[in-house]
C-alpha cells in the first residue's frame, strides 16, 4: 500500500503535495515534525515549499538525512524553514534537485547557515579567493601563486580536502540562490548570465588557491624561487560563462626561458591540485596540444601562432583571459595575441576551415544521440557559439564593440552593429539562455559533467528536469512534455539560424578584404580605391563617409557592407557610377527596414546589385520607386522566370479595382515600372534569352493598354450615362505587333470600332475616340520611367487621320488610297487588346492587303526599295555611323526586317507559314518555304538578334534610348558587359563582332532585298 493516497480514512494525503510513496512521505514529514492527522498545520508553507520542488520525494528524502546528521540542532532548522521564507527557497532548491549538494550538508550540516536571508555569501571574486586561502592557511598580500603572494601553510591531501570543501560551498551558495524561486516562486529568479559569472569567478578563485598551495609545495621542495608565470584562462573561463561543472580550459606562459623548468613544475603541481579538490583543468589548448610543452615563454606563443597555428587555435584565443599569476605577465600576453586574433580572418580559407571544423564537431557526435545532444547536436550550444565567434573574427577586425570574450555580450553586439538582426541576435539569446540553463540543471543532479538531455521517453526524468528548469504543472509529465517541447523549438531555432548566419555568403567577401581597407576613411584608402579602379577616389570616399558616417546602426551595417561592395563595384564598367547611384539608392531607402537586412543577410543581392549599379543607370532610377523587386535578386526563378501571361492578368486585375482614371493609371505604370525593372535585372545579369525579353516587355505594355482602355472605357461611359454604344480592338503594329519591343519602345497602335448595344455608327465613333484621347492622355502624363507614348502615326492618313475608324472604314481606306508602304506596315499588325472578337475580324480582313494574291508587281517591288534606300538616307540622324546604327545601319534591324517584309508581301498569300509578325519566326518560315537560304536566314537572325541587344542594352546603360552603339569608352564597356563579354574584354573586339555579323545580314540584304 505503498502508493496508497491515503493511510487513515479520512486524514490528508501528501500525495496532494506531489510525493509519488505517500506512505514513506508521511513518515518522513511526521518525523520532521511537519505533519499531524489533520495535515501539515502551521508547517503548510514548509510542505508546500517541498511540493513544488523539482523532485519532491528526492527533497524529502535528503530532509529526513539531513535530520539524521543534525541530531539536536533540527529544531532550529524547521523552526527558521518556517520563518524564513528564502532559507525555505534555497535550501529545498538545492535538496530538490542536486543529491550531490544532499550529500555536502549531510556531510556539513552547519552550511546550512549560509542559505539564511541574514547570509552574506561572497560576491566578489577577492572574497572567494580569501575564503579558499583562508581553508589552507594562506595569509598575505599580493598575487596568490607569485614570489610575493601567500603561500599556502597546508599541503597535500589535507590542502585539497580543505579546498574541496570551501569550493563546495561556495557552489552551493551560488546553486542555492539560482534554485530557490522554483519552491518559492515569489522569491527572485537569478539570470543565467549571472549565475555562469559567478560560477567563472569561483573556479578563477580556485586556480589562485591552487597555485598558492602549488607554491608551497614547491618550497617544501626545496624551490626556493617561485618563476613568474601567469595562468590565462580560456574557453567558458575565459569568457565567464562556465557550468556548474566543466573542464577550464587553461594556457600557461613563462616570463623568461630560465623559468621554464621551474614554471612547468609549478604548472603541473598546479593542475594535480586543481583536479581532486574542484574540477578538471585542461591545458591542451596550448600550442601544439598536448603534444607541445606545457609552459612556454610569451615569445615561444607567439612565435607559434604566427607560423604554426591553425584556424581554430585563434578561434580559441577570442576568449583568452588572464586570471592567475603573475597579472603583468597575464596582461601582456593578452595584448600580444589580440592582434592575432582580429586579423585571423584574413588567412586563406579562414571561413571555409572555421566550417569545416564545425562539421567535423557534430559528425562525431553518435547518430542514436545527435538530437539529445545539448553541446554540440544540431541545434545545440555549439551552433551558437561557432556562428557568433565567425561573425566576431570577420567583422570584429574594424569593429571593437565586438570584441567580448562572452557569447551573449557579443551577440547582444552584432545585433546592436546591424551584423546581425535584432530579431535574431534576441531570438539567439533567449535560445542560448534556454540550453544552458538545461545544461546547469542536468549537472546539477550529481555535479558530473554532461550535455545528454533525457530520453524523448523517460517521462519521470523529463518531469523532474522541466519542474528544475522552470516549467509548473499539476504532473511531472506534464512538465516533461512542455520542457520536450520548447527544447525542440530552440533546437530547430538555433539550427535555423546557424545557418543563416554561420553559412552567409557575405562572410567569405567579407573576410576577403585586408583589414586595412575596412577603415574606409583613413588615407590609405585613397589609393586603394585608385587601385580597385575609382577614377574619383576623393568623391568615393565622400560617398563612402556620407553612407557611415554617426553612431546608427544603419551606418554600422553600411561600414561592414561597404568593404566588400567596394570591391564588387570596382569590378564593374564604372565603379564611380556604381557607387553614387548605390548612395542614391541607400539614401531614398533609408526608412525602408529591410533594404539594409537584405544585403546583409543575402550576399547574392550584394554581388548582383554591384554589377547592375556598376553597368546601368536606368536600374537604379527605377530601383528607387520600384525597391520591392531588390528582393527578387536573391529567388532567381521569381526574378528570371515568371510567366509574361502571368504579369499581364495580375496588372489588369489590379488596375480594375480602381474607379478613379487618374489612380489606376498610376497602378498600372506602378506595376509596369516593377516589371521593367525586374526584367532589366534578369537581362543584365544574363539570366533571360533575347527573345524573353522582347516577349516580357511587350506583353507588359498590352497588358498596360488592355487595364487602360477598359478603365478609359468605363469612366467615359459613366460620363455618358452610363451607356457603351462601341466595341474597341487595339492594334499592335511595328515592334509591338511583333511581340518585339525593347525597353524605350514607343507603343505602335490604331483603333477600331464598330456600334454595340444598338447605338449609331457616329456615336460608336465619337465614343471611341473620346476613349482613345483618355487613354492617349492617362499614358503620356510626365514620369520618371521610361516613358508609354501611344504612337497611331501608322493610321490612315497618318496624323491628320481620325483616331480611331469602323472596320469598314479602314477597309473602304486601304482599298480606294491605300499605298504599298501601308501594306507592308499592315505585316506586323496584331489584335493586342480590347474586343477579341473585332481584333481577329480586323486582322482577316486585312489580309487580302497585307498578303496579297499574286504578289507584288514590278512596280510596287521598286517603290519599296526606293522608299528603303530613302529611309536610310533620309531618316540616318546627323552625325551617326551608319556602320553602328542599330535601327537604319547596314545589316541592323531595319535591313532585315525590310527584307523580310518584301518576302511576306510578295509569298504571303501562297505561304501560310510567312504570316506573322515575328521577324525571327518569319525567317525561319521563309527557310522552311525554300525562299531564303538557310546560312542566309541564320545571318539575319543573328544580326537583328544582337542589334536589338545591343539597343537594349545602350538603353540600360545610358538610361535613355539610343540606336547607336556608343563610342565613349566607359559606355562601350557597359554595353559590352550588358551583352555578356567578360570585364576583361577589349571594347575593340565588341565593335569588330558587330560589324562583322551586320556585315554578313547587309550582304544577304543587298541579294534578296536589292536583288543585287
Amino acid at each position: 500500500m505503498a502508493n496508497s493516497n491515503s493511510s487513515r480514512s479520512g486524514s490528508p494525503s501528501p500525495a496532494r503535495y506531489g510525493f509519488s510513496d505517500t506512505e514513506r512521505a508521511e513518515a518522513q514529514l511526521r518525523g520532521a515534525g511537519w505533519w499531524s492527522d489533520s495535515g501539515p498545520g502551521n508547517a503548510e508553507p514548509i510542505v508546500a515549499a517541498l511540493s513544488r520542488t523539482p523532485d519532491p520525494d528526492l527533497a524529502l528524502h535528503s530532509v529526513d538525512r539531513l535530520r539524521d546528521a543534525m541530531a539536536g540542532e533540527w529544531e532550529q532548522l524547521s523552526s527558521a524553514l518556517g520563518e524564513d521564507v528564502e532559507l525555505r527557497g534555497r535550501l529545498f532548491g538545492v535538496l530538490g534537485d542536486s543529491t550531490a549538494f544532499a550529500d555536502h550538508l549531510v556531510a556539513h550540516p552547519d552550511d546550512w547557515r549560509r542559505l539564511t536571508a541574514e547570509a552574506a555569501p561572497p560576491r566578489m571574486l577577492d572574497e572567494r579567493t580569501s575564503l579558499l586561502l583562508e581553508a589552507v592557511g594562506a595569509r598575505g598580500e599580493g598575487e596568490p601563486g607569485t614570489g610575493g603572494g601567500p603561500v599556502a601553510e597546508l599541503r597535500g591531501h589535507e590542502a585539497v580536502r580543505a579546498l574541496r570543501t570551501t569550493y563546495r560551498g561556495l557552489l552551493l551558495d551560488i546553486a542555492a540562490r539560482d534554485l530557490a524561486s522554483i519552491p518559492e516562486p515569489a522569491l527572485p529568479s537569478v539570470p543565467y548570465e549571472e549565475v555562469a559569472e559567478l560560477l567563472s569567478d569561483a573556479s578563477v578563485a580556485a586556480l589562485r588557491a591552487a597555485l598558492a598551495v602549488a607554491v608551497a609545495e614547491l618550497r617544501h621542495a626545496g624551490v626556493s624561487e617561485v618563476p613568474r608565470l601567469a595562468v590565462i584562462a580560456m574557453g567558458k573561463c575565459g569568457g565567464r560563462e562556465l557550468n556548474y561543472v566543466s573542464d577550464v580550459d587553461v594556457v600557461f606562459v613563462a616570463d623568461g626561458e630560465a623559468d621554464i623548468p621551474v614554471g612547468t613544475r609549478l604548472a603541473s603541481t598546479m593542475m594535480r591540485i586543481v583536479g581532486p579538490a574542484f574540477f578538471e583543468i585542461d591545458a591542451a589548448l596550448r600550442p601544439e596540444g598536448k603534444a607541445g610543452a606545457l609552459v612556454r615563454t610569451l615569445d615561444g606563443h607567439l612565435s607559434y601562432y604566427r607560423r604554426w597555428a591553425r584556424t581554430w587555435e585563434f578561434q580559441a584565443l577570442l576568449k583568452a583571459r588572464p586570471v592567475a599569476g603573475d597579472r603583468e605577465l597575464g596582461d601582456r600576453y593578452l595584448e600580444a595575441v589580440q592582434p592575432l586574433v582580429w586579423t585571423a580572418s584574413e588567412r586563406e580559407n579562414f571561413v571555409d576551415d572555421v566550417r569545416s571544423m564545425r562539421r567535423r564537431v557534430e559528425d562525431h557526435v553518435p547518430t542514436d544521440v545527435v538530437e539529445r545532444e545539448l553541446k554540440l547536436g544540431r541545434g545545440g550550444l555549439r551552433d551558437v557559439e561557432f556562428a557568433v565567434q565567425l561573425l566576431q573574427m570577420v567583422h570584429g577586425r574594424s569593429d571593437e564593440e565586438l570584441r567580448s570574450a562572452s557569447t551573449l555580450e557579443a551577440l547582444r553586439a552584432l545585433g546592436e552593429g546591424g551584423y546581425v538582426a535584432r530579431a535574431d541576435a534576441s531570438d539567439l539569446v533567449d535560445s542560448y539562455r534556454f540550453l544552458r540553463t538545461v545544461e546547469h540543471r542536468l549537472q546539477l543532479r550529481q555535479l558530473r559533467r554532461t550535455h545528454m538531455f533525457p530520453e524523448f521517453d523517460d517521462a519521470d526524468a523529463l518531469g523532474v528536469l522541466g519542474r528544475a528548469v522552470g516549467f509548473r504543472s499539476s504532473g511531472r509529465n506534464t512538465a516533461g512534455q512542455a520542457l520536450v517541447a520548447e527544447f525542440r523549438r530552440h533546437a530547430k531555432q538555433v539550427r535555423r539560424l546557424h545557418e543563416k548566419l554561420f553559412y552567409r555568403p557575405l562572410l567569405e567577401a567579407v573576410a576577403k578584404v585586408p583589414t586595412e581597407a575596412l577603415r574606409l576613411t583613413t588615407a590609405a584608402a585613397e589609393a586603394r580605391l585608385a587601385a580597385l579602379g575609382y577614377g574619383s577616389p576623393k568623391g568615393a570616399l565622400r560617398h563612402i563617409e556620407a553612407l557611415t558616417s554617426g553612431m546608427s546602426r544603419r551606418a554600422s551595417i553600411q561600414g561592414a557592407l561597404l568593404p566588400v561592395l567596394l570591391d564588387l563595384l570596382g569590378n564593374t564598367p564604372d565603379p564611380d557610377g556604381g557607387l553614387l547611384a548605390y548612395r542614391k539608392v541607400s539614401e531614398a531607402l533609408a526608412e525602408t527596414p529591410w533594404y539594409l537586412r537584405l544585403l546583409r543577410d543575402e550576399g547574392v543581392v550584394v554581388e548582383r546589385l554591384a554589377q547592375l549599379l556598376g553597368t546601368s543607370k536606368l536600374v537604379p532610377e527605377l530601383l528607387i520607386r520600384a525597391p520591392e523587386v531588390l528582393r527578387l535578386l536573391a529567388d532567381t526563378p521569381a526574378l528570371a522566370e515568371r510567366d509574361p501571361a502571368e504579369v499581364a492578368t495580375s496588372l489588369r486585375s489590379t488596375v480594375s479595382r480602381y474607379s478613379d482614371p487618374a489612380r489606376a493609371a498610376a497602378a498600372a505604370r506602378s506595376l509596369r515600372r516593377h516589371e521593367l525593372l525586374r526584367i532589366a535585372c534578369a537581362d543584365l545579369l544574363g539570366l533571360v534569352e533575347p527573345d524573353v525579353v522582347c516577349r516580357a516587355l511587350s506583353s507588359i505594355w498590352v497588358a498596360v493598354l488592355e487595364s487602360t482602355l477598359d478603365m478609359a472605357m468605363r469612366d467615359t461611359a459613366a460620363q455618358e450615362g452610363g451607356q457603351v454604344p462601341a466595341r474597341i480592338a487595339v492594334i499592335g503594329m511595328g515592334r509591338l505587333g511583333g511581340a518585339e519591343l525593347g525597353y524605350g519602345s514607343d507603343a505602335d497602335v490604331m483603333f477600331v470600332c464598330e456600334p454595340a448595344n444598338g447605338a449609331e455608327e457616329t456615336a460608336a465613333v465619337k465614343f471611341a475616340g473620346a476613349v482613345v484621347e483618355q487613354v492617349r492622355r492617362l499614358l503620356g502624363q510626365p514620369s520618371q520611367d521610361p516613358p508609354l507614348d501611344v504612337d497611331i502615326d501608322l493610321r490612315p492618313e497618318g496624323r491628320q487621320g481620325s483616331l480611331v475608324r469602323t472596320l469598314d472604314s479602314y477597309l473602304s481606306y486601304y482599298a480606294r488610297w491605300g499605298e504599298v508602304w501601308e501594306a507592308q506596315a499592315l505585316l506586323r499588325a496584331r489584335a493586342v487588346a480590347g474586343d477579341v472578337d473585332l481584333g481577329e475580324r480586323f486582322c482577316r480582313a486585312i489580309d487580302p492587303i497585307r498578303y496579297p494574291e499574286g504578289g507584288l508587281d514590278e512596280t510596287k517591288v521598286r517603290e519599296i526599295r526606293r522608299i528603303k534606300a530613302r529611309v536610310d538616307s533620309e531618316r540616318l540622324p546627323r552625325g551617326a555611323d551608319p556602320a553602328t546604327h542599330t535601327k537604319l545601319g547596314r545589316g541592323g534591324l531595319a535591313d532585315v526586317e525590310w527584307t523580310l517584309q518584301l518576302m511576306q508581301l510578295q509569298h504571303g498569300h501562297d505561304t501560310p507559314g510567312l504570316r506573322t509578325s515575328s521577324t525571327v519566326d518569319g525567317l525561319r518560315a521563309a527557310t522552311e518555304a525554300g525562299l531564303l537560304a538557310e546560312s542566309d536566314a541564320n545571318d539575319l537572325i543573328e544580326a537583328w538578334t544582337l542589334a536589338t541587344r545591343v539597343r537594349n542594352a545602350v538603353m540600360l546603360v545610358r538610361g535613355k534610348p539610343g540606336d547607336q552603339l556608343p563610342k565613349k569608352s566607359q559606355e562601350r564597356v557597359a554595353v559590352a558587359a550588358a551583352l555578356g563579354y567578360p570585364a576583361n574584354v577589349d571594347t575593340g573586339e565588341v565593335v569588330d563582332d558587330y560589324l562583322r555579323i551586320t556585315r554578313h545580314a547587309r550582304a544577304v540584304v543587298e541579294r534578296v532585298f536589292y536583288g543585287t
